[in-house]
């Protein structure tokens, strides 16, 4: 069992999470393809291919349009085509999910300090923070070129909690794929996992998050509310 009372920072996940921004990632993806002179791929099909960064996205979009599994050098070569096409669709059609930044404003007002942790590049990642108006709740960010690993691996958590001297029973991961809860448990740390996001077409429960959550906001009562801290706010 969780002990909410002992917590003091949170880590969030950011595509899926805090951003629907599929309608993007698919945007870039197909342009990237069309470019490259392959088959073009869905919003759905995007939709159960994102989550592990960029480079393994458009390895799974080149090797589903070539029929079979794309080369290292081929992906090399088309890595700075797709960088160059999200950086253009960047926020066209991405959007917050419900309730994300009133709940991360009173997360903050309780007193927790929140980290970002994605797999998204970190150039990427702040500008979406920056463009919605996220980037003053977090203090710490990091991307998935920031480390020499990503989720799942557990080494964005564990710079996370050496960074803020952290004990492992004060820090809470926030995802909605399996990348964030098996980080977390290789971390030892406690996770949330949310319904809603992208995690390949799988129910979050499978990976044993320690809570599920179906809106963003929910967490708060979640945390708030079992470590008796809901008195503090107007929720």
């Amino acid at each position: 069992m969780v002990d909410w009372t002992r917590l003091e920072a949170i880590a969030l996940d950011l595509d899926g999470t805090l951003v629907d921004s599929v309608p993007d990632l698919a945007a870039a993806t197909r342009a990237t393809l069309e470019e490259l002179g392959l088959a073009p791929c869905s919003e759905a099909d995007v939709r159960l291919w994102v989550g592990n960064g960029a480079r393994t996205l458009m390895h799974r979009a080149m090797s589903r349009a070539l029929g079979h599994t794309v080369s290292e050098s081929s992906l090399d070569a088309a890595m700075p085509v797709f960088m160059r096409h999200y950086g253009l669709h960047l926020q066209r059609h991405s959007r917050l999910y419900d309730g994300v930044y009133d709940t991360l404003a009173q997360l903050s007002t309780a007193g927790y300090r929140l980290a970002l942790v994605t797999n998204k590049p970190y150039e990427f990642a702040v500008a979406l923070l920056r463009g919605f108006g996220l980037e003053g709740f977090f203090s710490l960010v990091f991307g998935g070129d920031s480390l020499e690993r990503m989720k799942p691996d557990p080494l964005p958590l564990q710079h996370v909690l050496h960074e803020w001297r952290l004990e492992k029973s004060q820090l809470l991961m926030v995802g909605d794929s399996n990348n964030d809860i098996f980080a977390a448990k290789a971390a030892g740390i406690a996770s949330i996992g949310l319904t809603y996001g992208y995690n390949y077409g799988e129910d979050i429960r499978l990976c044993g998050p320690d809570a599920v959550c179906d809106q963003f906001n929910d967490i708060l009562t979640r945390i708030l509310f079992d470590s008796g801290a809901m008195e503090q706010l107007d929720v």
